[in-house]
């Protein structure tokens, strides 16, 4: 019972929450309903509110791009009405032209008219003209007894020889100027390089004689049986000649080191006393190291004497050779310093790069350390050896043309065979054959008197100068200069001479009466 009515209670409780539940979701969706009514209300009054908006925004848009428009209309108007009014101007012009035109053609058409009856005019005139010089022609060949031809001919050969006077004349005041010109330019900065540089005016020679305290010293030297004299000779390769000469010894050897060395050797046996192939080969050997050493250190003086650096050690030691090589009794390293500080003052002097002409002068006879060993000039040898060890182009030409065996492009070329004729002509300097001097003389005569008109020529100032007297009644004035310059052409080709030569033409007319 209880439980029935446990059960019948709960069942009405369920009813009732059942009924209260549905009573409270019916009120929330009325309260739902008119919310959602509000808020539709609202959002119609706002977009209408956006729409009326937006409606004037497009009014006022509508109204400013029609106000552009119009604005950018006229503009363009107003552009395309200039426009209008310069193509209106250029039309205008374009007539003018176009009548100027239009008159110019008739006055050219006027003009050709004109041309053209002149043109007939004056063809009609020049076949007058031709016959007239026909007649003439004709008439003057009558009279002189010439032809044509030989009229020509003699009027060409009369210009010729009056051409020929005018060019002597000419030539001989031009040739005047330009070496009054050049000899004193030349005059003064040979002198200043001579003053300046004062280097010695005789230079050391090498020696090939050994002197000995005694004459039983050479009964030594040969030892006994002839050993000590072959070990010698074997050992330096220089021959030994002993001879009936007192007290001295001879060393004979193309090579000037190989002597040295040989001269010393001995020297030092001679004054040691003890002479043996043994001795004699570790003497030799010594002498060699002392000799190498000395020949690299008079390279080097000689480079730091002069100011020249960055010389390949190879060319530094065959420099130091240069000490053993004399060229007519002038030490061939003396000769090559001197030449390199004459280039470098007279570089200095002409504004052109002083340590370059220093190196081309001090370089020049380079080959003249191995010219017994290689064949060919030591000019060229000098310029391949330079070129091998990387000297410039300048420097090896120099090398190369300053003895004219390549001709002289550069003006340091010609600086170097300036500086070379000076260091070996000036006196006391070189001493040269008697055989070769008297030579040069004849041969400088002997191309004097090959020209037709000269009756004598002299070699004077040593070969210096040369004075040639030619017949008055052959050559005029003219035709003496015209041979001056001859002469001297041919000596330049000819012949081979330090430095320069004069060529003085003598022509003189005398008068001689006697008064009884």
């Amino acid at each position: 019972m209880e439980i029935v009515t446990l059960l019948a209670g709960l069942l009405i409780g369920a009813a009732a929450a059942y009924f209260l539940s549905k009573k409270l979701s019916e009120k929330e969706q009325l309260f739902d309903r008119e919310q959602a009514e509000r808020l539709r209300q609202d959002a119609e009054t706002e977009a209408r509110q956006i729409l009326k908006e937006a409606k004037v925004q497009a009014q006022e848009d509508a109204l400013r791009i029609k106000k552009d428009a119009e604005q950018e209309i006229a503009e363009r108007k107003g552009a395309l009405l200039s426009q209008e009014k310069r193509l209106l101007q250029r039309e205008e012009k374009i007539e003018k032209k176009k009548e100027l035109v239009d008159q110019k053609e008739i006055e050219l058409l006027q003009k050709e008219k004109d041309l053209t009856r002149n043109w007939e005019s004056l063809k009609a005139k020049e076949q007058k003209v031709t016959e007239l010089v026909e007649e003439q022609t004709q008439l003057l060949e009558k009279i002189s007894g010439m032809s044509q031809q030989e009229a020509r001919e003699f009027l060409l050969k009369s210009f010729e020889e009056e051409v020929r006077q005018e060019a002597g004349k000419t030539l001989r005041l031009i040739e005047a100027e330009t070496r009054e010109i050049a000899d004193r330019k030349a005059r003064e900065i040979i002198a200043l390089a001579v003053a300046r540089y004062a280097g010695e005016y005789v230079a050391d020679r090498t020696v090939s004689v050994v002197s000995l305290p005694n004459e039983e010293m050479k009964g030594r030297i040969i030892g006994r049986e002839g050993r000590n004299i072959r070990a010698i000779e074997a050992a330096t390769g220089i021959d030994i000649i002993i001879d009936d000469t007192p007290e001295a010894v001879l060393l004979s050897g193309f090579n000037p080191v190989r002597r040295e060395v040989a001269r010393v050797a001995l020297e030092r046996l001679v004054l040691d006393g003890r002479i043996h192939p043994a001795r004699i080969e570790e003497v030799v050997k010594k002498v060699e190291k002392e000799i190498d050493i000395a020949i690299r250190d008079a390279g080097e003086q000689a480079t730091f004497d002069v100011g020249v650096y960055g010389i390949h050690p190879e060319m530094v030691k065959l420099l130091g050779k240069l000490k053993f090589r004399t060229s007519y009794a002038q030490n061939v390293l003396q000769h090559s310093i001197e030449v390199a500080f004459l280039c470098g003052i007279m570089a200095a002097e002409l504004g052109i790069n002083v340590k370059k002409a220093k190196r081309a002068g001090l370089l020049h006879d380079i080959g003249k350390a191995v010219d017994h060993e290689v064949e060919g000039s030591h000019a060229i040898i000098g310029a391949d050896l330079a070129k091998k060890y990387g000297e410039s182009k300048d420097v090896v030409h120099a090398i190369a043309a300053h003895h004219e065996d390549v001709k002289p492009e550069t003006v340091l070329a010609v600086l170097v065979q300036a500086a070379d004729a000076l260091s070996g002509a000036r006196p006391g300097a070189r001493r040269e054959m008697l055989e070769s001097y008297v030579k040069r003389l004849e041969e400088l005569e002997r191309i004097a008197t090959s020209f037709q008109g000269v009756e004598k020529s002299f070699a004077i100032q040593a070969g210096r100068e040369i004075r040639i007297v030619v017949n008055a009644d052959k050559l005029t004035d003219a035709e003496a200069a015209m041979l001056c310059r001859d002469v001297t052409k041919k000596i330049e080709s000819e012949l081979t001479y330090p430095g320069q030569i004069k060529v003085t033409v003598i022509r003189e007319t005398r008068a001689v009466e006697y008064a009884k």
